[in-house]
């Protein structure tokens, strides 16, 4: 078994990579059986894949949970909900 007690990891810190292991696994599988991912012209007015979507989305939960962090407090739950919520929307408008 590997030492990663430097690493300081919690068992949530370990979710967080985990899930996010998952979403990038997730996403290739997607794209091998389905192959290309129709790009999209969406709101922002350009043409986005999947995966362009998943970047988005990953990047506009990091700035949500980190203002909710600064703003709000440590108690993170309910802006892993509005982190969701906002990745459905990237998904589906963008």
């Amino acid at each position: 078994m590997i030492d990663l007690s430097w690493m300081a990891w919690t068992w949530q810190t370990g979710t967080f990579f985990a899930v996010i292991a998952l979403l990038l696994a997730g996403m290739g599988l997607w794209e091998y059986l389905s192959p290309g991912g129709n790009p999209r012209f969406g709101i922002l007015r350009l043409n986005t894949t999947r995966g362009d979507r998943l970047f988005i989305s990953l990047l506009g939960s990091a700035f949500i949970n980190i203002a909710w962090l600064g703003l709000v407090g440590p108690s993170l739950w309910w802006s892993l909900a509005l982190s969701v919520v906002y990745a459905l929307g990237v998904f589906r408008f963008v």
